[in-house]
């Protein structure tokens, strides 16, 4: 028996459709046709992402410094640099300024439930 890697990404939100929302309209992600209930789905590849609601049991509100602490998330884009602008200019908090490195250039913000995402262009 062997597991061969991650397949499904899922971030638990306080607020579904305005999680959803934000990376439809701010990361360009687009939803897939069918999602399981309280879930959105995005058609990401090659790693389906989604955003759900909290399973029970799971208070957001008490997790500290924030939700995913010690887990690092990195999706891949085609300009890191202009999203980075894109998202400052919409008032997303930035917790890492972009800068050049074996993954092309990266930055890291902070989503509407504070988990830190960071994105990257390189191969």
């Amino acid at each position: 028996m062997a597991v061969s890697g991650p397949d499904f990404i899922a971030l638990q939100v306080r607020d579904l459709e305005r999680a959803a929302e934000f990376y439809e309209t701010r990361l360009g992600l687009r939803r897939a046709p069918a999602a399981p209930p309280g879930a959105v789905v995005f058609t990401t590849s090659p790693i389906p992402f989604a955003v759900r609601e909290p399973l029970p049991g799971v208070d957001l509100d008490q997790v500290s410094p924030r939700p995913g602490a010690g887990v690092a998330l990195w999706m891949h884009c085609d300009s890191a640099q202009e999203l980075h602008d894109a998202l400052v200019e919409a008032g997303i908090p930035i917790l890492r300024a972009p800068e050049p490195g074996p993954f092309g250039v990266s930055f890291t913000f902070e989503d509407p439930d504070g988990y830190a995402v960071t994105l990257h262009d390189g191969a």
